[in-house]
């Protein structure tokens, strides 16, 4: 599968904080704050929504490594927004560098790979486990 994709893509996402991303309701400790499992969900999902659009039909990304630092708490109800920027593409492995934002301060950043999957021939081979 050769697939060119241009390093330097960016995307940037923001959403509220809700209840259901707090610490307590992940499972990831008790108190309700932006929970980093929840950190990490946003920013694989802005890696991989800024790389849809320039996708052939029937491929997909899969997150493969994301190496987080979550620097600061988020209260609930607060905006986080989330940028990704595509620092290298070699063939079908991408990395990411990721920043996260809170209406205050800068709460994380990551290094995210990601590889491109034709997504039929994955959901195959899965369902042969």
């Amino acid at each position: 599968m050769e697939i060119n994709i241009p390093q330097g893509i960016e995307n940037e996402l923001t959403k509220t904080v809700s209840e259901s991303e707090s610490a307590s309701n992940c499972g990831s400790g008790l108190l309700p704050v932006f929970a980093t499992p929840a950190l990490v969900a946003f920013m694989e999902q802005t890696a991989h929504a800024s790389i849809g659009q320039v996708l052939p039909e029937g491929l997909t990304t899969v997150g493969a490594e994301i190496n987080v630092r979550h620097l600061k708490a988020t209260p609930l109800g607060m905006q986080v927004r989330c940028h990704s920027k595509l620092v290298e593409s070699d063939g079908r492995r991408l990395v990411f560098q990721i920043e996260a934002f809170d209406e205050v301060a800068k709460i994380g950043d990551a290094v995210h790979i990601r590889y491109i999957v034709d997504s039929k021939r994955f959901m195959d081979k899965l369902s042969q486990k």
